[in-house]
């Protein structure tokens, strides 16, 4: 096979200090959505040193970051942006400055998922030093605005640069187990209008928070009655936001809005979750609005391009090449065979896969518990075991093919 799997596993360990110190480099770097541009400087200066042939960025903002020419297109995905970091009184450390020591690294996004990033910029250099170039261009992109709008990044890319690579890694955590799949979403606003009147004579008017609460209701039982797969699992949804209009505290509200957050199993689709929230009792007698979200947020380069927040359920088949392919070099590596699971949360493979069926797996360092949490976590060992993962699988491919 011509891959010493072995002296990748050895060159990659030491390359731990580097790894270790570009990825607290980055986290020092704040990037909500929309504000990425700093840390997208940051990390395509890493990879100009490291040797990738070249590093651009896209309108969009989206890093480029190529290595080889050959005729093979294949791309490994990390999204560079991250929430915020939510109460801070909850964090023992800065998140921003971070923790380090002989097995972790704290800080917001250590998994969620910068790490995934440094991995891929040092499995960069893996290949480059170790000579696992072959007939393939490697695209190794880091995504902007993921975390507000999953998919959108690729949305961009596929439709209007022209990209379609032969498959795509997603660097998201995985706990460095496989994922060939997750549970797709959609957001929506429901809407009550009711009628303003003054405070002290209610019967005047229509109270539009009052309608919102059989609404509520329903929703909550249509929860428990959603569709289960044996492979993803059940669908769900959860009220996240409530809005409302009225004149002032002392009147009756004329206007409540909830925004509900759907997770759709394998067999639901964004339309089909729409029409069952519609059909409710209360959502019918009520006559309130079921609408689709849209999003359409500048990124950091002012661009903007909008889209509607439906974020298609993708999975691909455990027998598929691209995970078998993922298995054998997991095998060759560690010796052992890898845990085949899914994500319970959404990723870039929404459009990847989901809109444009265009073969996704995931293996990442760090763990799906610790996105979004204080004093979020990742662990030096699988930061090591995945830049060496994405050191073999453009040659593994070549050889395969």
């Amino acid at each position: 096979m011509n891959i010493d799997f072995q002296h990748v596993l050895s060159a990659a360990t030491r390359y731990q200090a580097d790894i270790s110190r570009f990825l607290r480099d980055i986290i020092a770097i704040p990037s909500r959505s929309g504000q990425e541009q700093a840390v997208i400087e940051r990390i395509g200066d890493e990879m100009v040193r490291v040797g990738f042939d070249r590093v651009e960025t896209d309108p969009m903002g989206n890093l480029h970051g190529v290595l080889g020419g050959g005729q093979h297109l294949l791309a490994m995905d990390a999204h560079v942006d991250t929430v915020g970091v939510g109460n801070p009184d909850l964090w023992d450390i800065d998140p921003f400055k971070g923790f380090e020591d002989d097995e972790v690294i704290v800080g917001r996004g250590a998994s969620d998922q910068k790490g995934g990033m440094a991995s891929l910029v040092y499995a960069g250099r893996l290949i480059r030093e170790l000579g696992l170039e072959d007939d393939f261009t490697l695209l190794v992109t880091g995504t902007v605005q993921e975390e507000d709008c999953d998919g959108l990044c690729w949305q961009y890319m596929v439709k209007e640069g022209g990209i379609r690579p032969e498959f795509v890694v997603l660097t998201e955590p995985t706990s460095c187990r496989i994922h060939r799949g997750q549970r797709g979403r959609v957001e929506f606003r429901i809407t009550t209008k009711g009628l303003s009147a003054h405070g002290s004579a209610p019967e005047r008017g229509d109270n539009a928070i009052y309608k919102m609460a059989p609404i509520l209701q329903d929703l909550q039982a249509l929860h428990l009655r959603l569709a289960d797969h044996e492979f993803l699992g059940k669908g769900s949804l959860t009220v996240s936001e409530i809005f409302y209009s009225s004149p002032s505290r002392c009147a009756v509200a004329d206007g409540c809005s909830i925004s509900v957050d759907r997770r759709l199993t394998y067999g639901e689709t964004p339309e089909s979750a729409q029409q069952e929230i519609a059909k409710l009792p209360a959502v019918r007698e009520l006559e309130a609005d079921v609408e689709f979200y849209e999003y359409q947020e500048p990124a950091y380069t002012g661009l903007v391009y909008p889209a509607p927040a439906r974020f298609p359920t993708w999975l691909i088949d455990e027998d598929h090449k691209i995970v078998r392919l993922l298995s054998q070099a997991y095998k060759g590596l560690f010796k052992e065979r890898p845990v085949v699971d899914k994500w319970t949360f959404s990723t870039n493979g929404v459009a990847i896969m989901g809109m444009f069926d265009i073969p996704c797996v995931g293996f990442g360092p760090g763990h799906e518990d610790q996105a979004h949490a204080p004093n979020e976590r990742t662990w030096k060992t699988e930061l090591l075991k995945a830049a060496a993962m994405y050191a073999v699988i453009p040659k593994l491919y070549c050889v395969c093919t």
